[in-house]
């Protein structure tokens, strides 16, 4: 695995630093960010969509990144985009 630093939330304190990540060899984005509150991890379990199954699968998780790092999501999402054409 090789993986690129892109960002880490600019208002980053002790203790707090979600974080983003690419894997170049396989074209992923690797995202550290805040687990989420028990309303909200309910709500993700419960969606059903086309596709996706009820749930939340035990080798899946849910995290919170602010919004603040929305250019960083998108220069990793460009990074991971540009592995995948190589």
């Amino acid at each position: 695995m090789s993986l690129r630093f892109i960002g880490i939330d600019p208002n980053t304190g002790q203790g707090e630093s979600p974080t983003v990540w690419v894997d170049e060899s396989k074209g992923e984005l690797v995202i550290q960010g805040w687990l989420p509150d028990a309303e909200t991890e309910a709500e993700c379990a419960a969606l059903e969509l086309p596709g996706h199954a009820v749930g939340i699968p035990d080798h899946e998780g849910v995290v919170r990144v602010p919004a603040r790092m929305v250019s960083i999501l998108r220069e990793a999402c460009d990074v991971a985009e540009r592995a995948q054409l190589r």
